[in-house]
């Protein structure tokens, strides 16, 4: 029973993960149907953001010995920036463009993204150590488990309480949702398309810095490609939840973060090494039995 709760808490902490994730990727879809693949990027970015080139060590103990409110506002604030300008400058002016022009240059801004951080940073990984004190082990339930994890999935509810509190009762929110739901009469009606659009990436933007700072956290080495494995499997985690269901892609996330502990701790040793490949052969059969995920979602409409 002890094993079962720690695995249970295992899998709620990396599914809350690729559900912050999967939002991120949500959100965009589900306003603009691009599917942003520069999104681990910009998790990668709010990592970075914490160190300066050429005086890493300076960098971490300075930011090291900010209060923790403000080394948060200036992570999310970088990021935010970040993705608010990625939709200025790259996916305004092709907004008329086809699905497969703006995915195209959601993967060239991913690679300038990347290339731009080994041209001040290299590619060598530094490590970085984000409040070691959320490492410790704590009594929970009778279960000894990292006080990250417990954090990590209160996190991420407050998160999705408040997201759904936004997206219902202000008046953005339900902007965004009617964008959602048909573009072209939500302009009819009044939406200011940039508005709504650019709000999409700026909370997107917040997630992704959110993300940042857990995952960073938990790993404690920074590397130019850590948010790609993330990027993937909360992509995998919107397509099995449902593309353009933004509950969708809280399911899938926390379906496949599940799913992964679940084969880590059933499959033999000498094949556990290979448990994404079992993940994606999961997801294959799921979605074989269920095209449009788990979560049903009206038909995509493609937008003019």
């Amino acid at each position: 029973m002890i094993a079962f709760g720690q695995n249970l808490i295992d899998a709620l902490a990396l599914g809350s993960l690729y559900a912050l994730a999967a939002l991120g990727i949500g959100l965009i879809f589900g306003v603009l149907r691009l599917i942003n693949f520069a999104h681990g990027d910009y998790i990668t970015v709010g990592a970075y953001s914490l160190i300066i080139p050429s005086t890493q060590v300076m960098a971490q103990e300075m930011l090291g010995a900010l209060p923790w409110p403000l080394l948060i506002i200036a992570v999310t604030a970088v990021v935010v920036i970040l993705a608010l300008l990625s939709e200025l400058i790259v996916f305004r002016p092709l907004r008329a463009a086809s699905a497969a022009t703006l995915m195209i240059a959601s993967f060239a801004l991913g690679f300038v993204i990347q290339y731009t951080l080994l041209l001040f940073y290299s590619g060598r990984p530094k490590a970085f150590g984000l409040w070691p004190e959320l490492t410790q082990v704590v009594e929970f339930v009778g279960l000894r488990v990292p006080l990250l994890q417990l954090i990590t999935i209160a996190v991420t509810i407050i998160l999705l309480v408040t997201l759904v509190g936004f997206l219902r009762y202000t008046a953005y929110g339900v902007q965004m949702r009617a964008a959602a739901e048909d573009f072209r009469m939500a302009r009819l009606l009044g939406v200011k398309a940039n508005r709504v659009i650019a709000l999409a990436f700026g909370l997107s933007g917040f997630l992704a810095a959110v993300v940042s700072l857990l995952f960073l956290t938990q790993r404690g080495i920074v590397a130019v490609d850590m948010g790609v494995p993330l990027m993937l499997f909360a992509f995998v985690a919107t397509v099995v939840g449902g593309m353009g269901s933004l509950v969708g892609a809280v399911v899938g996330g926390y379906a496949v973060g599940i799913l992964s502990v679940a084969l880590q701790v059933l499959l033999p040793e000498d094949l556990r090494a290979f448990r994404d490949a079992f993940v994606f052969l999961a997801i294959i059969i799921i979605l074989l039995f269920r095209p449009s995920g788990l979560v049903k979602v009206k038909a995509v409409v493609e937008r003019v």
